[in-house]
């Protein structure tokens, strides 16, 4: 991974920069469509986005970047197209790991990821243990994840806690939530010019700024990333308060 100080961008004003930074990465399968190319081809370019989207998180100074790799209603998709995206998740992890070990990024995984089987739930597992203490950047990846499901999954387990209706505020009830401990996503990016947040963090981006994006995923780099940034910096976030 290349060193992310190196990096020709500007970064933007630290007091600016968003700590949370969440992207739905979309596009791949167009990317390969309009070259004639297997869908898998799309999604194996998309991987490439992703080193260059951490690379380019950690040089602006990011602290959290969570990436939707595959939804809950991805399971729909043809059995083939799924097998390929599990042996690219393995065959990313194997790959890309070491490297982001060794520059500090934490793995963090949310989501239903013991659908994709023992093997890969291993790997994730390992990799998550073996990168528990890096500090520089903490990367979520939302496998078979579905805002739905992480909000009725948090009520079952408050429920199942015996927690009474009055203690359960607001704060408490995101402690239950997959994504507990981390603060919520400041900027939502997606990417192909769908304008839409397809049940991604419902209830974690409840006041994120909304960048979209026609650069489809394969396509997208390092100054979409700082360009997404730099909307973001332009923006008055007043978390429902009236403006004076």
């Amino acid at each position: 991974m290349a060193n992310p100080m190196q990096h020709n961008a500007a970064p933007a004003r630290p007091s600016a920069v968003p700590k949370h930074v969440a992207i739905i990465m979309d596009g791949n399968g167009r990317w390969a469509a309009a070259r004639g190319l297997p869908r898998l081809v799309g999604h194996r370019e998309g991987a490439k986005a992703v080193r260059r989207s951490i690379e380019a998180a950690i040089g602006q100074g990011v602290k959290y970047l969570t990436l939707f790799a595959f939804s809950s209603e991805n399971w729909q998709r043809p059995q083939e197209e799924v097998s390929d995206l599990r042996g690219l998740l393995l065959q990313y992890l194997r790959s890309e790991l070491q490297e982001l070990h060794e520059v500090g990024v934490r793995l963090r995984v949310i989501g239903e990821h013991t659908r994709f089987g023992p093997n890969v739930v291993a790997e994730l597992e390992a990799a998550e243990a073996k990168t528990a203490r890096n500090e520089k950047l903490t990367l979520l990846l939302a496998l078979s994840y579905g805002g739905r499901a992480d909000i009725v999954a948090a009520a079952q387990r408050a429920i199942a806690e015996g927690i009474a209706p009055e203690a359960l505020t607001e704060q408490k009830f995101a402690s239950y939530l997959t994504t507990a401990g981390v603060p919520d996503p400041d900027l939502l990016i997606r990417t192909s010019g769908e304008q839409r947040i397809s049940n991604f963090l419902l209830w974690q981006t409840a006041y994120a700024e909304l960048v979209f994006t026609d650069v489809l995923w394969p396509d997208f780099g390092e100054k979409d990333f700082a360009a997404a940034i730099g909307k973001f910096t332009k923006r008055e976030r007043r978390f429902g308060a009236r403006p004076e």
